[in-house]
């Protein structure tokens, strides 16, 4: 089938799809390990290369996600520190890097969008 607009190529249509946006199977592993041990985590993330800060690790919809402080974004520091949502499905390669981080008083663990769907959190 030929598709014929950027817009149906972006579309998870099929299960096929949908499984295949799956995130690695050793992913939430190296989530939880970097969460730990405060270790940054390295990856491309749409089309980029990012450094972060993992902070929670949770389920939204069913779905696995990271909020995270951005370090890096293809090579350089964001203009303002800022905590953002990540789908773990998009994180790829994900590996832990050697670089340690504080926690971001950006973040609030409590936070009620949380509230039952926490895995890990610093």
């Amino acid at each position: 089938m030929q598709q014929t607009g950027h817009d149906e190529m972006m579309k998870l249509n099929t299960e096929e799809d949908r499984v295949l946006a799956q995130p690695a199977p050793g992913a939430a592993p190296v989530i939880l390990e970097a969460i730990v041990k405060r270790m940054a985590v390295a990856a491309s993330y749409n089309r980029g290369e990012v450094v972060l800060a993992p902070h929670i690790l949770y389920t939204r919809h069913g779905e696995l996600y990271v909020d995270a402080l951005t370090i890096e974004r293809d090579g350089k520091p964001p203009r303002e520190p800022k905590v953002g949502a990540f789908k773990l499905a998009g994180l790829n390669p994900l590996r832990i890097t050697a670089r340690r981080f504080e926690p971001s008083p950006l973040f609030d663990a409590a936070d009620a969008r949380y509230e039952g769907e926490t895995l890990m959190a610093i």
